[in-house]
Order: C-alpha cells, then sequence, then structure tokens
C-alpha cells in the first residue's frame, strides 16, 4: 500500500509541475504544495495555492463583485489500449467577496464561511485546501497505477 502512496504522490507532483503549472501561472495562482492522505475511508487531498489578483479583479472584487473560484482534482489511469480512464473526477466551488460595510471579506465554500480582515489573508484561505476526501478506498485498486492532478482555477464565466 505504501508503494501505492509514492507512485500517486510523485504522479501528483509531476501532474501539478509540468501540466498545471502553465495554466495556472496564466491567472496569478501558483501550486505552493499538494499531497494526498491515506486515511481508512480513502485519500484527502491537502495544498496550497499561491494566488496573485490583477489590479482590475482588485478593484472589481472591493466595488462588490464576488470572484469564483474552482478546485478541481483528477485521478486517472492510463491505458495503452484506449483513452485514459478517470477514476476519480471532483471539484468544489469557493466564492470571494468583499463587504464594503464592514470592510472584510468573506470566503464561502459549501456550508463553511470564514471572514477575512484583508485580503492577503482572504487569499490565502481561499488558496488553502486541507482535509478535503477526494477519494473512496472502493474506486482505486490497489494493482493500477494512477496519475493525479489538482488545479484552482478562477472561473471566468461567472464573471459580470
Amino acid at each position: 500500500m505504501m508503494g501505492l502512496l509514492r507512485k500517486i504522490s510523485l504522479s501528483l507532483i509531476c501532474a501539478l509541475a509540468i501540466c498545471m503549472g502553465s495554466l495556472a501561472h496564466s491567472q496569478g495562482i501558483v501550486v505552493k504544495q499538494a499531497e494526498l492522505e491515506k486515511i481508512d475511508a480513502g485519500w484527502l487531498l491537502n495544498a496550497n495555492f499561491s494566488i496573485a489578483l490583477p489590479a482590475g479583479l482588485e478593484n472589481a472584487l472591493k466595488k462588490g463583485v464576488t470572484l469564483h473560484f474552482v478546485t478541481e482534482f483528477q485521478l486517472t489511469h492510463g491505458r495503452w489500449y484506449w483513452f485514459d480512464e478517470k477514476a476519480v473526477k471532483v471539484e468544489r466551488q469557493i466564492r470571494l467577496s468583499h463587504q464594503p460595510l464592514i470592510n472584510q471579506y468573506r470566503i464561502t465554500v459549501g456550508d463553511f464561511t470564514f471572514s477575512a480582515a484583508s485580503l492577503a489573508e482572504a487569499l490565502r484561505v481561499t488558496g488553502t485546501v486541507g482535509g478535503w476526501s477526494v477519494i473512496e478506498a472502493a474506486a482505486i485498486s490497489p494493482t493500477k497505477q494512477y496519475e493525479a492532478a489538482v488545479r484552482l482555477t478562477l472561473d471566468l464565466g461567472k464573471l459580470p
């Protein structure tokens, strides 16, 4: 089982560095750290992204525009005879908004809401993924090799 963990961790690092680095960097989002943690029920994702907003988005946020981010995780099994098998594909929505009356930022992930006093703190919280259950134990086979990928993007389709 430790061999499977090492293979998944190594694949995750490679996928992050090669596939997602240039796309995320073009939006000002850079992967700082990502790892999978084995638990009895499956695997948890822990990751940190560095987010730098362009001045235009910062101004829009301060004027009341909500920014929608999407964290995506995908686990694939490569096959030589057909397309890669997508064993797991999950995503979660993150909303970042500014409350001008109290001069605070609000980060919402599902039912969880967090308030931050500064934009730097709000971006740090937005870019932190901790203990997100991404793989159920029954979804993968210990005899197969998998490649994991994670990315955080700004959902441009939800901008006004």
